[in-house]
C-alpha cells in the first residue's frame, strides 16, 4: 500500500475550502519543501475548460452564464483527465471541489484502490446555511449575486449533503467532521493536528 496522502475538501460554498486548503498545502511544504502535491481543483479546471473552442466547451459555457450545475460526467471527465495526465504515483494528492454529487463521490472512490492508494482523508467544513451567505456576500466574486448564492447553496442539500453522509459512512475513507464557524487558524490547527501532520 502507498505512504501518499490524499486531502478531499468538501461542503457548502463559502464553508471556506480554499482557504483551509491553501494553508494544508503550505503545511506540507513546510514539512517537507520538496513533497511534489497534485492539486485538482474542479472550478479552475472547468473555469479553463469553457475557454475553449469544442463544441462540449461551448454547452459547458451556457451552463456556466445561467449559474447552472453541470452534469455528473464533465467534472469526472475534468479530474480524470487531469490524473492519467499528472499523476506520476508521487504526489500527495490535494481535493478541492470535487467531489459534489453522490455519483461522482463513488466514482472517485474508486480511484484509490486502482492506484494502490491509502485511505483518503475527507475534510468535511461544517458551516450552517446563513454563515456560507454571509461569507459569499462578502467575496464579492462576479458570480456571488444573491440568486445565484442562493441557488449554490441550494445544491448543497440536493448534492453535497448525500456525498457528505456517503463519506461519513464509507469504511474507505478517513471523515473529518470540522466546526468551519471558527477562525481560520482554529480550523487549521484543528486539521493538521486530526491528519497527523
Amino acid at each position: 500500500m502507498s505512504k501518499i496522502q490524499s486531502y478531499i475538501f468538501i461542503g457548502r460554498s463559502g464553508c471556506g475550502k480554499g482557504t483551509q486548503v491553501d494553508l494544508l498545502m503550505k503545511k506540507l511544504k513546510q514539512n517537507d519543501a520538496n513533497i511534489p502535491i497534485l492539486y485538482i481543483q474542479s472550478g479552475y479546471e472547468l473555469r479553463e475548460f469553457v475557454k475553449g473552442t469544442s463544441y462540449t466547451a461551448g454547452i459547458a459555457r451556457e451552463i456556466l452564464k445561467v449559474g447552472g450545475l453541470m452534469p455528473e460526467f464533465m467534472p469526472i471527465y475534468l479530474w480524470g483527465k487531469l490524473f492519467t495526465e499528472k499523476f506520476t504515483g508521487k504526489e500527495t494528492l490535494v481535493f478541492d471541489g470535487t467531489p459534489r454529487k453522490l455519483m461522482e463521490s463513488q466514482i472517485l472512490d474508486s480511484l484509490f484502490p486502482f492506484y494502490g492508494l491509502g485511505k483518503p482523508w475527507v475534510i468535511y467544513l461544517d458551516v450552517d446555511h446563513e454563515e456560507s451567505t454571509k461569507r459569499l456576500k462578502l467575496r464579492g466574486r462576479s458570480d456571488d449575486g444573491e440568486h445565484e448564492i442562493e441557488k449554490r447553496l441550494a445544491w448543497y442539500e440536493t448534492d453535497v449533503a448525500p456525498s457528505i453522509e456517503f463519506y461519513r459512512k464509507n469504511p474507505n475513507a478517513n471523515f473529518l467532521d470540522v466546526d468551519g464557524e471558527r477562525t481560520i487558524q482554529e480550523i487549521h490547527e484543528d486539521i493538521v493536528k486530526r491528519v497527523g501532520l
